[in-house]
This record gives structure tokens, C-alpha cells and sequence, in this order.
């Protein structure tokens, strides 16, 4: 690449098991690229396995960036990790590289792409006391005490979703507004304002999608996926914690604790995976206009089709 060109960046989405990871690879290997995690799970340490991190093989063909950096004690906002991305873009730009942003978190990838608003700061002891209340409470409760403070956000959120639930009560308990309202007033300012960014997204059918998400979570076990979770387990973090409600953790968890027989585990992480999928395919199709789309699970047969895109996108003013 050119190290006179500063600004260009390839955005490679989609959901889960559709193949972007080795996509990524593919045009790292191609382009002088480096791969930066946009994946909300795969920041953490001690989950490589479970949450299908790139291999200590992919990672030797090809730079990558933010995979491990964090502690799974640690909670990673998207607010926290678009800091770290426009770092590792800068970083990137810095050495002539294409940054290649991959990842299945489209709320991280936005926060990069057009910003994230200026909020009030919340006081630290509104923070705890917003923790408190949901380990009083639990989720079921919290989310309607939620929901009485900001009906908008609450419709938007799963009762398990603990960290955004959070969020909005914090807020809400600190300026007396809904988080919601200062969503709509808050205008984001781009992190990279000169950002010359393309992205390409992978959308499987799901009758090729749901398979490959069962398929792949066998292989995780095999590979020593309830290790993993065992030493996460030893850590005794809370349960909150956004690392211990990967994919696969909490049903995993039921498995190791003696809850559920090991047949029962898996089959209720395969229906978890698969319902994670759907919402992000829905998220992506609604949020995200692509600059190229490939509607099927990523191979090397894509490859001269994506090539060629992104050779066209770096000659393009």
C-alpha cells in the first residue's frame, strides 16, 4: 500500500459463523492489510476458542489488532473500543497498511464510521448504585424500572442486555432525561474525520447460516472450548460481566455446574447462536448500506469479486 494514502479502510461485517474473519485474512494477504476486531467478545483474554478468534496460524499471515487486549474482569464499551480502534487505524495508516475492520458488532463499527455523541459523564457513585439496583432487582425487574424511565430504549433492549440497561438508568438517575432523548439531540462527531472507508458485507441465507453456527460450535468443543470455560469460571467474576455471557459461556456454565446434562448445553448454546445471528442480520440489512454485498457464506470463489471491488475502491479518489 502507499504510504502516502492515509485514509482509506475496509469494513468487512456480518453475523456470526458467515465467514468474514477468513475474508478479512484473505484481503490482509492481499492488500499489505492488518485486521482490526470489531467483535464485542473478541477483545476479551482467555476466550479464544469460544468466541472463534482468529488462530495463532491466521495471525501469523496477517497482522491483527485488538483480538486478547482486555481482561475478561474489564467491560469494553463501544465507546472504549472505538479509542482503541482509531488508534489502531492511525497505527496502521502510520506503517503504509490497509486497516481491515472485521467484526459481527455493528454498534462498534458505527461508533468508528460516523462517531459517537458527546453524553453527560456519569458520577461514579450513579454507576455502582446503577449496578446495585440491578443485582437487587435482577434483569426481569430492572428492565421495567427501566422501561418506566425510558419506554424507547427499554423496547429496544433484551432484559439480559445488563450493560445497556444500565446505561440507560445511569443516565436517566444522573441528568433526569431518558437516554433516548439524548440520542436524538446528540449529534456524533467522526472520530476520523477524513476517513475514506468501503464496506463489504457478508449475508448468508439461513438455511446456509444456522448449520454453519452448529457446526462450528461442535468444533469449538472439540477444540477445548470447556477448558476455557472453566478457567473463566475460576476467575469468579460477576456474572454481569459482559465476557461471561459470551455466546456459549452462560449455557456451557449450566453444563460444568452440574444445571444441564452436556447434551442439553449445546443444544441451548445452538439455539442462543442461532437467535444472535438473526438479530444481527437483521441489524446489518437495516442499518447498513453496503458498497458490496455478498449474499452467501464467504469462500475463496468470492475472492476475485472482492479483489477487485477493493482494487477499485484504493485507485478511486
Amino acid at each position: 500500500m502507499n504510504k502516502e494514502v492515509r485514509n482509506n479502510l475496509i469494513v468487512i461485517g456480518g453475523p456470526t459463523a458467515s465467514g468474514k474473519s477468513a475474508c478479512a485474512l484473505d484481503v490482509a494477504e492481499e492488500f499489505d492489510g492488518v485486521v482490526i476486531n470489531a467483535d464485542s467478545m473478541q477483545v476479551y483474554e482467555v476466550l479464544n476458542v469460544i468466541t472463534a478468534r482468529p488462530s495463532q496460524e491466521d495471525e501469523g499471515r496477517a497482522p491483527h489488532r485488538l483480538y486478547g487486549v482486555l481482561p475478561p474482569s474489564e467491560a469494553c464499551s463501544a465507546g472504549r473500543w472505538q479509542a482503541m480502534a482509531v488508534a489502531a487505524v492511525k497505527e496502521t495508516w502510520a506503517e503504509g497498511k490497509l486497516p481491515i475492520v472485521c467484526g459481527g458488532t455493528g454498534l462498534y463499527i458505527r461508533t468508528l464510521i460516523e462517531g459517537i455523541g458527546a453524553f453527560p459523564d456519569i458520577p461514579e457513585e450513579i454507576r455502582q448504585k446503577a449496578m446495585s439496583r440491578l443485582e437487587e432487582l435482577g434483569n426481569e425487574a430492572f428492565h421495567v424500572e427501566v422501561a418506566e424511565r425510558d419506554p424507547v430504549i427499554a423496547e429496544r433492549l433484551h432484559p439480559s442486555d445488563s450493560q445497556r440497561l444500565i446505561r440507560a438508568w445511569e443516565m436517566f438517575e444522573a441528568t433526569g432525561r431518558p437516554l433516548s432523548q439524548w440520542q436524538e439531540e446528540v449529534k456524533p462527531e467522526p472520530p476520523l474525520p477524513d476517513l475514506n472507508a468501503a464496506t463489504l458485507l457478508i449475508l448468508p441465507d439461513r438455511a446456509d447460516l444456522y448449520p454453519a453456527c452448529e457446526t462450528r460450535f461442535d468444533a469449538m468443543l472439540d477444540q477445548g472450548a470447556l477448558d476455557e470455560i472453566r478457567a473463566l469460571e475460576a476467575l469468579n467474576l460477576s456474572p454481569d460481566l459482559p465476557a461471561m455471557k459470551a455466546l456459549g459461556v452462560p449455557e456451557m456454565l449450566s453444563y460444568l455446574r452440574g444445571e444441564k446434562t452436556l447434551d442439553e448445553a449445546r443444544d441451548w448454546a445452538k439455539t442462543t447462536t442461532r437467535r444472535f445471528a438473526k438479530r444481527q442480520m437483521t441489524w446489518f440489512r437495516n442499518q447498513v448500506e453496503p458498497d458490496l454485498l455478498i449474499s452467501a457464506q464467504y469462500s475463496k470463489r468470492f475472492m476475485g469479486e472482492i479483489f477487485s471491488f477493493i482494487r477499485q475502491f484504493l485507485l478511486t479518489p
